[in-house]
C-alpha cells in the first residue's frame, strides 16, 4: 500500500452557527466560560478558545450560508465531568440525561441556545494503538 504524504496538520476552528449572536456570545463567554479571542459583530462572528480548538460562532445567514445547528456534539475536554457539569448547571446550563460512562470516558450532553450539540468529556482509560 502506497503512503500518502500528510497535508493536514490540525484543525484550526469549528464553526458554530447561531441566529442570536448576542445570546451565543453570552453563552460561550459567560455560561461556558471560554475566553473570547475575536469579536466582530459587524462581520457576524466571534471566536472562543478551548485550549486546542477555536469555536467560531457565526451567523451563517448573514454570510449567505444556510443555518443548520450542529447535531453531532463537540466534545469539550474537562478533567472531571461531574464537577464541570455541576459548575455549568449553577450557571443555568441544562443537561440531557445522566452522565454517560462508555467504559473509557465520561460524557455529559447539553446544547447551546441554538440547539448546537455539546458535551463535557473526559477520557479516563489510556488510548490503545491502532491494530
Amino acid at each position: 500500500m502506497a503512503t500518502v504524504p500528510q497535508l493536514i496538520s490540525g484543525v484550526d476552528f469549528v464553526g458554530v452557527p447561531t441566529r442570536d449572536f448576542d445570546a451565543a456570545v453570552e453563552f460561550y463567554g459567560t455560561a461556558i466560560g471560554l475566553p473570547r479571542s475575536a469579536y466582530h459583530p459587524d462581520r457576524h462572528f466571534a471566536e472562543f478558545e478551548t485550549g486546542n480548538l477555536t469555536l467560531s460562532v457565526i451567523m451563517p445567514e448573514a454570510m449567505g450560508l444556510e443555518y443548520s445547528p450542529n447535531r453531532n456534539a463537540i466534545a469539550l475536554h474537562v478533567d472531571d465531568v461531574e464537577a464541570g457539569r455541576s459548575a455549568l448547571e449553577e450557571r443555568g446550563v441544562t443537561f440531557q440525561g445522566d452522565t454517560f460512562d462508555t467504559g473509557v470516558c465520561h460524557m455529559a450532553f447539553f446544547s447551546d441556545p441554538d440547539g448546537n450539540a455539546l458535551m463535557l468529556h473526559h477520557r479516563y482509560a489510556p488510548r490503545t494503538p491502532e491494530g
